[in-house]
């Protein structure tokens, strides 16, 4: 296992991070995972064993039981909690009242709170705002972010899913403003979905802002599992109940065809592959990979292992390369005779 800088941190995290998004099963999340206690405990001990530092969770997880399960697991397996790097996340709703959701200063007061108690820990190493709050004025939201860093609730501070001028915006408040910065973006990236690379993927490399990838696997489509046809050679494979995240089919198929003879080739499994090449990418800090069975994170941890030739990595390239789009042909076209 490698430890990667956390963006523009000292900060070392496992470049594998163990997601919480399978414990519990409450609610909506019951498509997800249905953990109960013991396999969640068995899991994050094969996973720190396997050299994994760094979990990630967040507040609506199984409404709140995922961090509660995270919290138990590491105080069942006398885990010292130093050692480790939890993250967690706050926007979504977690009541019926109107300010029950977003990145208010309220909100966000509240779920830092509420997320301490469930986790019960006194602080929270990486606190993140789970998406984008149209309501909110930006200032607030890093405002208060900003007094959590400083009261020592949290220690840094990052983000998901924010498009790109939106991460930029918040990086230059906080500059500009002497307020603590994004440190990290989580963000769905795999072989079979690159559209990160059009515009977040230059501004993570030039403003260096840490990448966690989520869902990795595309959501089990990159496991090897499926068929063209749709249907699912494992009963209880998680597209069959929620086909998410959005994927090309077609040319995720055409993937997978190369991946699986590389596969056959080194004696590994299609899954180990794709999450390989993540992490084979230049921006990505670490991929998080979450289980519902142990067989399944085993298999996952021996991804670290996977090395690819010059000429593999090109023809992965090659099958999943993202089509041209303005202004990024252009920019190309044009850019030739600066290059740095």
């Amino acid at each position: 296992m490698k430890y990667n800088l956390l963006g523009q941190t000292g900060l070392k995290v496992s470049e594998l991070c163990l997601g919480a998004m399978t414990f519990g099963g409450k609610g909506f999340w019951t498509v997800i995972g249905t953990l109960d206690q013991k396999p969640v405990d068995e899991l994050v001990k094969k996973a720190v064993d396997g050299g994994i530092n760094f979990i990630d969770t967040a507040n609506v997880y199984s409404e709140g039981l995922s961090e509660e399960m995270t919290g138990k697991a590491i105080r069942n397996l006398g885990l010292k909690r130093d050692d480790l790097i939890i993250a967690t996340k706050v926007r979504g709703r977690m009541g019926e009242g109107p300010n029950d959701i977003g990145l208010t200063r309220k909100h966000i007061l509240q779920q830092v709170d509420a997320s301490l108690k469930r986790l019960n820990m006194d602080y929270i190493d990486l606190y993140q705002i789970h998406g984008f709050d149209a309501l909110t004025p930006l200032e607030e939201t890093m405002d208060v972010l900003d007094g959590l860093v400083q009261s020592g609730k949290v220690r840094y501070i990052g983000c998901s899913n924010l498009a790109a001028w939106q991460l930029m915006k918040s990086l230059g408040y906080s500059t500009y403003n002497r307020r603590s910065k994004f440190v990290s973006l989580q963000a769905y990236y795999t072989i079979a979905g690159r559209d990160l690379e059009r515009e977040l993927v230059p501004l993570l490399l030039d403003q260096k802002v840490g990448l966690m990838v989520w869902s990795p696997l595309a959501g089990g489509l990159l496991t090897g599992k499926f068929t063209r046809e749709g249907e699912a050679s494992e009963e209880g494979a998680r597209r069959v109940a929620f086909d998410f995240p959005p994927v090309n089919k077609e040319r995720a198929f055409d993937i997978v065809d190369v991946l699986r003879g590389m596969a056959e080739e080194k004696g590994a499994s299609i899954a180990q592959l794709a999450l390989a090449w993540l992490l084979h990418q230049k921006a990505v800090t670490t991929v998080i990979i979450g289980a519902t069975k142990m067989n399944q994170l085993e298999d996952n941890l021996k991804s670290v292992d996977i090395q690819f030739t010059a000429d593999e990595l090109e023809k992965l390239d090659e099958v999943s390369r993202l089509p041209s789009e303005y202004p990024g042909w252009m920019l190309a076209r044009q850019g030739g005779d600066r290059k740095a």
